[in-house]
């Protein structure tokens, strides 16, 4: 099973050069003009061109042989329940299989595998807090899993909120997996976790595990959630009438996901492109799930969104990046100086008929992974999940 990623010995100095192509996640300049990266301790210190950036001292030097460098990608919508294990589907190693598949941050959206789950409300802050701090210290792989996101129920008060917040949960987890399924209330608490720093999520759509139940377009906007989770089902979605509705009706996130309808998200897509509201779009996979569990689902969606959507590539890809990041206020997801130095390094899949990755990816395909980095620490190098890339990169010196 994996654990604890692995751990600098000391300072260190990360140099990505000969980058063939820099996605940046920022829909508003998803391209960049530059050919290297450099990251000191974690964190982005330089971005342009080999001529122009110091790669004195590096402890790792990267040779993207002319591939593809993005920001790693993040999973909004993930179940997680104890270390690399998930009792959904008694599968352990998921979350090392997800970062072969390019993701190196999670959020949860809930702890509700979990065998035995408390529904009392000192059992439900008992559990939350365990996960948060649990995900703090273990992450599989290096992978960043935000975690501890605690289903509201019916007999919660303000200051159960308050308490939450100060032993530093800051999620929910999906409004309707527990016993407030009401706008009424469910708006109630979601202010309160908001006046905590705690982020809100609902599920939206039929019921998809024993114990959760329809919420529509109503209770969705009067609940006022900070991210709508799974706007296309999960797995079963709303009529378009009332997407368009949610859509139209609040300018909060709207989340995508993997193991939702693909048909909706695509409805959805276009209904936000229209509104030119892309920058709301953001992507999940609501996995570990009943259909499984899915190590490329986050490229799946960029795939599915770039072809079925015409949707630009490069931009496909920020859905999966820089918008998360920015709706979720995490300090990855974009390759900017002074973020996390977390990314992905990919090139097309051999014997795709696209030219390019970029090509091969509106085209329908997936990318190769040749790498993953969280926090300036190589982690993986070619995928052992996706199909194999054309170009992989190499460490070329240390």
């Amino acid at each position: 099973m994996a654990h604890d990623e692995p751990q600098a010995a000391g300072p260190t100095k990360l140099v990505i050069r000969n980058i063939g192509l820099m996605l940046s996640g920022a829909m508003e300049n998803p391209i960049l003009d530059a050919d290297t990266i450099v990251a000191e301790n974690g964190r982005i210190t330089a971005i342009g061109r080999a001529k122009d950036v110091n790669p004195e001292g590096a402890t790792t030097i990267v040779d993207a042989n002319g591939t593809t460098v993005a920001p790693g990608l993040i999973d909004s919508h993930v179940h997680p329940v104890a270390g690399d294990w998930t009792p959904r589907q008694n599968q352990t190693n998921w979350i090392d299989s997800y970062l072969h598949g390019g993701v190196t941050t999670m959020i949860s959206a809930g702890e509700v595998h979990m065998p035995g789950r408390p529904r009392d409300i000192v059992g439900l802050k008992a559990m939350a807090i365990f996960a948060q701090r649990a995900f703090w210290t273990l992450r599989p792989g290096g992978v960043k899993v935000h975690a501890g996101a605690p289903v509201i129920e019916n007999e919660m008060v303000e200051d159960d909120f308050k308490e939450l917040a100060a032993a530093g949960v800051k999620l929910l987890g999906e409004v309707g997996l527990g016993g407030v399924k009401d706008g009424p209330t469910a708006r109630k608490m979601v202010g309160w976790a908001r006046k905590y720093g705690i982020q809100s999520t609902i599920h939206t759509g039929g019921p998809s595990i024993p114990g959760s139940g329809l919420i529509d377009k109503d209770v969705v906007l009067e609940a006022d959630t900070d991210v709508i989770g799974h706007i296309n089902g999960g797995h079963t979605a709303l009529p378009d009438d009332q997407i368009r509705c949610i859509c139209e009706g609040c300018k909060r996130g709207l989340e995508l996901v993997h193991n939702g309808n693909e048909r909706s998200a695509l409805f959805t897509l276009r209904t936000a492109r229209e509104m030119g509201d892309l920058s709301r779009v953001i992507l999940g996979t609501d996995a570990p799930a009943g259909s499984g569990v899915q190590p490329l689902g986050i490229l799946r969606m960029v795939s599915l969104l770039s072809s079925l959507g015409e949707l630009p590539a490069e931009i496909a890809f920020c859905l999966a990046t820089g918008n998360t990041a920015r709706m979720r206020a995490l300090d990855c997801g974009l390759i900017e100086i002074g973020r996390s130095a977390d990314f992905v390094i990919m090139d097309r899949a051999q014997h795709s008929p696209g030219k390019n990755i970029l090509e091969s990816v509106q085209l329908g395909d997936l990318p190769g992974i040749g790498m993953t980095i969280i926090d300036g620490i190589v982690r993986t190098q070619r995928s052992r999940n996706t199909p194999p890339a054309t170009k992989v990169p190499m460490i070329v010196g240390h």
